[in-house]
């Protein structure tokens, strides 16, 4: 994923948690907030992705082995988010038990779904 794909800065992360919009599934939370609508449209062109996992899923190795394994799956499904949005994801804690085992398809369909809740 690239750096423009990313969230990296707390006022960010604090807007969509703010003003935006939450979904969730079993394992996700999806924050969503529309930069077109904020006036905020210097870099509307893409859809920009943070994610947030709380420590209580395990320790650092886990934490970051989570993220690296959302942004691919991100990354793969960035042509079908809806460009001029900030999400935030947050995962719930059996996710990391459940997806040790299975494979980045599994992973990527759980994003799909709470994408797709996002969109209706």
């Amino acid at each position: 994923m690239q750096r423009r794909n990313r969230l990296s800065r707390s006022r960010d992360f604090d807007a969509v948690y703010r003003y935006g919009r939450s979904v969730s599934t079993r394992f996700l939370v999806l924050y969503h907030f529309d930069r077109e609508s904020s006036g905020e449209a210097e870099d509307a062109k893409g859809a920009r992705l943070g994610i947030a996992i709380p420590k209580k899923i395990g320790g650092a190795v886990v934490r970051n082995r989570i993220k690296r394994r959302l942004r691919e799956a991100w990354r793969e499904l960035l042509p079908e988010v809806p460009p001029g949005a900030d999400y935030v994801l947050l995962v719930r804690a059996p996710l990391a038990e459940v997806a040790e085992g299975r494979s980045p398809d599994w992973l990527r369909e759980r994003l799909q779904e709470v994408l797709g809740k996002a969109r209706a």
